[in-house]
């Protein structure tokens, strides 16, 4: 126990103030203890602290992620595609699982490779073995914001070998019991709205909301309805527009504003970790046509089965609504409240003849920063 709050204080003296986490059982006494010093964001999927941490980084924070070295594997796409591709700090403390005395035989044959595959996508690494390697958790956290790119601690099981035997007492599991009720019906009419036609309802509305552009054609259709300084442009990582807002929205007193795919948003499990940590500042926007747009309008499941706007609720997010028109829109944005809120937008699949964005990732980062700090 000893060691691990050793390793708490040098994150804090680091300046970090939130660790996104998905524990490891090889790691139960330092998850267990970083609420008490840090804010602690709790994921379902390791991809999704990419985005929030990337968010947080795009307000000026100093987050850490803490993994086991398996969630690499679900978060290499958006590390090379989003950190990597926008130049964004991303310090990741890794418990390397399948290397020492690994009694799961699963844990084994992605674990094993953890170095090379980091090698060949030119990820820098740093292997943390033992007790006396602890100030190599500083490199890993200094050089990751110094240098402006991830950096990966692998820390063996041995690390954590020797010290004190945990103290710790349990803590208090959450009271589960609850009533859970809903009335809900919605009727879906024929959409009569593309995206774009929405995006250009947002777009002559936004006052001082920062804004996350979801990757493909949504960003360049916000770009060419209305560009500033406070829009996110993103250019790849798929599912992971609301987790950055998330994490910006986290960051910032600045109300945030996503601009999601009901693809995307299928595709992540982030929606309940939004209703966990309830920014009130922080409104989804769900453009629902019920394809991929941006690869050649191919149908998602939303397209005649599933209802975005119950998957939100379902995750407990409570301020929802669906619109369908051009007005419903201007009056749900309008009718914003404290949230997060969640705006689920019905439409036809299309895609509007709008260039590409001519910014450079660097570009949109360091405008996006500043705009952000004023």
């Amino acid at each position: 126990m000893r060691r691990e709050r050793c390793v708490l204080d040098r994150l804090a003296g680091l300046g970090v103030d939130t660790v996104a986490v998905l524990p490891c059982d090889r790691t139960r006494d330092l998850c267990l203890l970083l609420p008490e010093r840090f804010r602690t964001v709790n994921l379902t999927r390791e991809e999704d602290g990419v985005g929030i941490c990337a968010g947080l980084a795009l307000a000026g924070g100093r987050p850490v992620m803490h993994i086991q070295s398996s969630g690499l594997g679900n978060s290499l796409n958006a590390i090379m595609s989003l950190s990597v591709t926008f130049g964004l700090p991303l310090p990741i403390l890794a418990s390397w699982r399948g290397v020492y005395r690994e009694a799961i035989p699963a844990q084994v044959p992605f674990n094993r490779a953890v170095p090379d595959l980091l090698a060949a996508l030119g990820i820098p690494f740093t292997i943390i073995r033992d007790p006396s390697d602890e100030p190599l958790i500083d490199e890993v956290v200094r050089d990751a914001y110094d240098s402006m790119r991830p950096h990966v601690g692998l820390i063996l099981p041995s690390f954590w070998e020797g010290g004190e035997e945990s103290g710790l007492p349990e803590r208090p599991f959450p009271a589960r019991a609850r009533e859970s009720a809903l009335d809900y019906r919605r009727t879906f009419r024929d959409p009569v709205m593309t995206r774009n036609d929405a995006i250009r309802v947002i777009a002559a509305a936004l006052d001082g909301e920062a804004v996350i552009a979801n990757i493909g054609v949504p960003s360049k259709e916000l770009y060419a309805a209305n560009d500033r300084d406070l829009n996110f442009y993103m250019l790849g990582s798929y599912t992971q527009a609301t987790p950055i807002g998330l994490g910006l929205a986290l960051g910032t007193d600045r109300d945030v504003v996503v601009l999601d795919g009901d693809g995307s948003l299928l595709g992540t499990a982030v929606l309940p970790v939004v209703a966990a940590e309830a920014p009130e500042n922080l409104t989804i926007v769900c453009l629902d046509n019920g394809a991929f747009g941006s690869t050649g309008n191919q149908p998602t499941p939303a397209s005649g089965l599933v209802d975005m706007e119950l998957v939100a609720l379902a995750a407990g997010i409570r301020r929802t609504c669906k619109v369908q028109d051009e007005r419903e829109l201007v009056d749900a944005w309008e009718d914003r409240r404290r949230g997060p809120n969640f705006i689920h937008v019905v439409l036809k699949p299309g895609n509007a003849a709008v260039p590409n964005i001519p910014l450079s990732p660097g570009e949109i980062r360091e405008r996006f920063m500043r705009a952000i700090g004023r």
